[in-house]
Formats: C-alpha cells, structure tokens, sequence
C-alpha cells in the first residue's frame, strides 16, 4: 500500500448550509430583514474601530513609564536608625521603611518633615533641600547623590 493509496475510515461530515429552505424554516435562523441576513454578510468587529485609533492618541506609548518615587520623612530615619549609621535603600528595606514595588527597590526621596539630631551617612536615594540642610546641620553626609 502506497501513501496516495490510504483513505480515512470515515466520512468527512458536510458544512451546513444555512438559508436555503429545508428543516430550519423560512428565515433558516437568520431572522428576518438586515445585513445579517444577507448572503455573504461578515460584519467587521467593533472593537476594531478602537484598536486602529490608539496609534493615534496623544503620547499613548509613553503613558505607564514614569518611575514611582517612595516619599521616607527624617522623622521616620531619626526613630529607626542610630547615630553613623549607613541609610541606603536596602538598609530601609530591612527595617520595613519601604517595600519592594513589581520585585524591585523603588527610587527613595528623603523629605524634611521631622526632626533629626543623630549623625546619619545616605547614599543612593534623592532628598528636598530642607531634608538635605537638616541632615548637614546634625552632622550628617549625603553620598552618591542621584538626579532629583
């Protein structure tokens, strides 16, 4: 027996054609009047309409991408650090200061509310300017500074 030679044991069944008369009534269940009821009727999905327009809003690309910034007061350093020691994003991820965001560190800004005394080193986090002044007037050093 040879490949062209092979048949299938059964029969392929028949696509039903609709809207010829037969056991489905006069309308052969495509109701009456309209443009579904026609021969040939494909009507374009609606959703398509939406889908062909985004290209075209404004910055529609763009619109999830901005970094969120996780706000850390001095107050909040002063409690839970003590004097000369390093403050750098994974030193607030160990004391419960921050969380991680999607798996990662988020971006940390320091701002002035609270008070501080202690001698405290940041690094690798972005600060306000009272936040810095309050920190440089206790004694303390900003390291590693990252763009506001």
């Amino acid at each position: 027996m040879q490949i062209h030679e092979l048949k299938p044991k059964t029969k392929r069944k028949k696509k039903k054609r609709v809207g010829r008369g037969g056991k489905r009534g006069t309308y052969s269940g495509k109701g009456m009047k309209g443009q579904k009821s026609r021969a040939g009727a494909k009507l374009k999905p609606a959703i398509r309409e939406f889908i062909k327009r985004y290209p075209k809003l404004r910055g529609y690309r763009f619109k999830g991408r901005k970094k969120k910034v996780v706000i850390v007061n001095i107050g909040d350093l002063e409690k839970r650090f003590k004097k000369d020691e390093k403050i750098n994003p994974q030193a607030l991820l160990k004391k419960g200061l921050i969380s991680k965001m999607k798996g990662r560190i988020p971006t940390i800004k320091i701002l002035g509310e609270g008070k501080i005394t202690k001698k405290l080193i940041i690094e690798k986090c972005q600060f306000s300017k009272q936040a810095k002044e309050k920190i440089e007037k206790a004694g303390g050093k900003i390291e590693l500074r990252i763009k506001n």
